[in-house]
C-alpha cells in the first residue's frame, strides 16, 4: 500500500468526484494528477521522517491537524482555507516554492495537464494526503505507540519492501538531485 492507494481507495470516490468537479477535469485526469502529485507528496514526507525530529512533526501534524475533513467532508477541498492548509503543509514537505513548481511541472510531463492547473492541484492534494493519513494512522484513536507509527511509515514508504524505507527515500533524494 502507498499514499495513491489509500487516496484513491473505492471509499474515496466522492472526494476524487469533488476534486474533479473543483478543478474542471474528469474523473480519469483527477486519478492521474492526485496519483502524480501524491507520488511527490510521498518522496517528501519519506524524507522529512528519516529523523526523529520530522516523526515527531508529521505525528503531531496528524493527531492535530484535523485533516480528515478534507476526506470526511469533500465539500471543503474547494474552500480557501484548505488551499492555505495546503500551502502550509507543502512548505513543511518540501521547504519552498521552486520545489513546488518543479513537482507541477513534472507532473504536468506525466499526466498532459498543465503545469498552471497541477500547481493549482498541489497543495488540495496535501490536504488530501494529510487526510488519508490521519484517518488510516490513528484510526480513530489519538493513542498509538512510536513503534505502531514507524512500522506504519515504513510499510508506505518502504518501495522494494525490504523493511526500511531508508534505502528507498535516499534512492528517490538521488534521482530527484539528478533530474535537475
Amino acid at each position: 500500500m502507498n499514499i495513491s492507494d489509500l487516496l484513491l481507495d473505492k471509499s474515496n470516490s466522492n472526494v476524487i468526484s469533488e476534486f474533479a468537479n473543483n478543478f474542471g477535469v474528469n474523473e480519469n485526469q483527477a486519478k492521474d494528477a492526485i496519483s502524480t502529485l501524491a507520488e511527490s507528496l510521498s518522496r517528501g514526507l519519506g524524507a522529512n521522517t528519516q529523523d526523529i525530529k520530522g516523526l515527531d512533526s508529521l505525528m503531531d501534524a496528524l493527531e492535530n491537524g484535523k485533516h480528515s475533513r478534507y476526506i470526511d467532508e469533500p465539500s471543503v477541498l474547494a474552500r480557501e482555507e484548505t488551499v492555505e492548509d495546503g500551502n502550509s503543509i507543502l512548505g513543511h514537505i518540501f521547504g519552498n516554492k521552486d520545489v513546488s513548481r518543479h513537482v507541477a511541472k513534472r507532473a504536468a510531463e506525466k499526466t498532459g495537464l498543465g503545469a498552471s492547473l497541477l500547481k493549482k492541484m498541489l497543495p488540495v492534494v496535501a490536504t488530501m494526503v494529510m487526510g488519508s493519513l490521519g484517518k488510516k494512522f490513528l484510526g480513530g484513536s489519538k493513542s498509538i505507540s512510536r513503534q505502531e507509527s514507524t512500522g506504519f511509515l515504513t510499510q508506505l514508504f518502504d518501495r522494494d519492501k525490504d523493511g526500511s524505507m531508508i534505502d528507498d527515500v535516499l534512492g528517490m533524494a538521488f534521482k530527484a538531485f539528478m533530474s535537475r
